[in-house]
């Protein structure tokens, strides 16, 4: 009989969000409207506490809690202290913006909620609570991206909210089919139990059940949302949604097929290799002639997922898959939010153009910029280059060495539109009037570019951290 193990500190950072948001939402219905602030740094209080008690649990030994429902190993830990720091980070861009707005804690309370739904993704080990996990990421983002509630927000909502239903309705589908295929929905119970069931019926079941993580991800097939809704959002939601939700996704990928699909026959490496592939040409080719700002990210975003998606192809069979994924995942979250903390700095700067002579301007949040965008691509010593590095080495030890090369064969045709920028921004005359800007968001792109740096130079101590297999 398994052991419950139902100890709530086990789960400290997740209870201190949920609790955060509650109290956030009881405290909104009565703080007046110029003091909602301290919703906002209430939730920055409990992201702070949860990212200190993800450190402390990473110290400790690998195990599962609550029945075997969720794992706490480097793979939750790591998730936990991305997601909590980028929900932090978002949090800080959103404070000018929504400062006395008449919904201002509602946007607090919504956000970490969704991303209480991506640290559950993180560390599931259950379908049951990966479905739990993807409705809670999924619903609050529908609305922080209609939260201006204008044309754009709302179309952004729509699109937004009806694929997700869609394929969400498709994942149901898919842990049905594998429930009734392994007799059960606990990951270690399935991994021995699919291999003896039907192999058609398995492989139906991880199909619909990939497209539903996928969507969380940004990647194709399930990517059609992410330019509009990230277009029609306002700059820290585009910013969080591009972001918090991925980490939580991919991190369910890596282990649904590090754990339950490792002993199928269901040719799952192809089928990820050719969304690997999908997502990275994809995301690029659409980007090419971008000239709206938040448009060329968002197909940014799309492509990382291509280059992400390298160690879930080998998952399970090489032994640096783990840390490739995870020090991937904290480099590109950290470098996207620094290109969004730009966009935040800069309201008023919607396509290339406007962001023309920005460097006679600002140099310091141009230089921010160029560190951001080129540590996209996978420019030394950006952190991004070794997340790219390591993931490209992953796929060779795993035998998949055309696809590291397809994917470095998109990193330099990527080069094109981010370079498109960076020339906009360091070439032409200043604009005659000065542009409006944040100096809080422009204090925090700078910061986040350093910071891109330091981690790049930091990496072989932190990719010695993230070492060690998911729980069993």
């Amino acid at each position: 009989m398994t052991e419950m193990n139902e100890n709530p500190l086990d789960l400290l950072p997740e209870v201190l969000l949920a609790a955060s948001a509650v109290l956030g939402l009881l405290l909104g219905a009565w703080l007046p409207r110029r003091r909602q602030w301290l919703t906002g740094a209430l939730a920055v209080t409990a992201c702070g506490a949860g990212i200190g008690a993800s450190a402390v649990a990473a110290a400790g030994p690998a195990t599962t809690v609550f029945g075997g429902s969720f794992a706490v190993d480097p793979v939750t830990n790591t998730g936990r202290i991305v997601i909590l720091g980028g929900t932090l980070l978002v949090l800080v861009l959103a404070v000018g913006p929504l400062h006395a707005n008449r919904r201002e804690c509602e946007f607090y309370v919504l956000l970490q909620l969704a991303a209480l739904g991506a640290l559950m993704l993180a560390g599931t080990q259950d379908l049951l609570l990966l479905a739990a996990g993807y409705l809670l990421a999924s619903v609050p983002a529908y609305a922080l991206a209609g939260f201006r509630k204008d044309g754009p927000g709302t179309e952004a909502a729509l699109k937004y909210y009806v694929v997700g239903a869609l394929l969400g309705v498709v994942m149901l589908g898919g842990i049905t089919l594998l429930l009734a295929a392994g007799r059960g929905t606990s990951y270690p119970a399935l991994r021995t139990a699919l291999p003896q069931s039907s192999a058609g019926l398995v492989a139906a079941g991880v199909v619909a059940l990939l497209a539903g993580v996928l969507f969380k991800a940004g990647g194709v097939p399930a990517h059609f949302w992410v330019p509009d809704a990230v277009q029609g959002s306002s700059a820290p939601v585009a910013a969080f949604l591009t972001t918090v939700p991925k980490i939580g996704a991919l991190a369910a990928f890596y282990r649904l097929v590090a754990v339950p699909l490792a002993d199928t026959s269901v040719p799952w490496p192809a089928l990820v290799a050719v969304m690997s592939v999908a997502s990275m040409t994809v995301g690029n080719l659409a980007a090419f002639f971008q000239r709206d700002v938040k448009r060329l990210l968002a197909y940014s975003t799309i492509s990382q997922v291509g280059y992400l998606l390298l160690p879930v192809v080998v998952g399970g069979r090489t032994d640096i898959d783990q840390r490739a994924l995870l020090y991937y995942l904290a480099a590109y979250a950290l470098t996207n939010l620094g290109a969004f903390a730009v966009v935040c700095a800069l309201p008023g700067a919607r396509t290339i153009e406007d962001y023309r002579g920005l460097i006679r301007e600002r140099p310091a949040l141009t230089t921010a910029l160029v560190v951001c965008l080129l540590g996209l691509v996978g420019t030394p010593p950006t952190a991004v280059f070794l997340g790219k590095l390591e993931a490209f080495s992953a796929a060779f030890d795993g035998g998949h060495a055309w696809l590291a090369v397809v994917a470095a064969v998109n990193t330099v045709a990527s080069l094109f539109y981010y370079l498109r920028w960076i020339a906009a921004a360091v070439s032409g005359p200043a604009p005659t009037t000065p542009r409006a800007w944040s100096r809080t968001a422009g204090a925090l792109a700078c910061a986040i570019a350093a910071g891109s740096v330091v981690l790049g130079l930091l990496g072989g101590p932190v990719l010695g951290m993230l070492d060690g297999r998911p729980a069993p």
